[in-house]
């Protein structure tokens, strides 16, 4: 199998020292500031973002080690694929997080609903455009997992 290398193009800089004060699960909201910082030699590759609402970002899980398959996640009692979760560890250990942009200065980006750690490396920056109408999306197993959630409360 093919192998690639890949480097860093900046960093996030947010309030999240360690993954206990991230929101998970069910309903999180992913409501926190943070800076995008961009190393210098790839701040031209920011020329035009200002116009974009929000940004994809792709990131490194830098801090996660090993993986598993299949998991249960924290917000469900029953087990998924790795590949229909959001968990950290994973074979490619690659992030991906939708950013509102707030503001632009220089080769640092202001964003809104943080969700990884201080520190964490970024992959790639890319504008958000989606042509996927909001009634064809579908949510897999959380819708289920929200329904179970929702019975035992009542």
């Amino acid at each position: 199998m093919k192998t690639w290398t890949m480097h860093g193009v900046g960093y996030v800089r947010c309030p999240f020292k360690n993954v206990e004060q991230i929101p998970k699960g069910l309903g999180a909201q992913h409501e926190a500031d943070g800076v995008l910082e961009v190393l210098p030699q790839y701040a031209a590759g920011l020329a035009d973002i200002d116009g974009f609402s929000h940004l994809y970002v792709l990131w490194v899980f830098d801090r996660s080690e090993g993986f598993e398959l299949v998991s249960t996640p924290p917000c469900d009692d029953r087990p998924h694929g790795i590949f229909a979760s959001r968990a950290p560890g994973r074979p490619n250990p690659i992030g991906l997080s939708v950013l509102r942009l707030v503001s632009r200065e220089g080769s640092r980006l202001t964003v809104k609903g943080v969700d990884m750690l201080d520190g964490t490396p970024i992959l790639d920056i890319k504008p958000y455009l989606s042509n996927v109408p909001p009634e064809e999306l579908r949510r897999g197993w959380l819708t289920e997992a929200e329904a179970r959630r929702r019975q035992q409360s009542s």
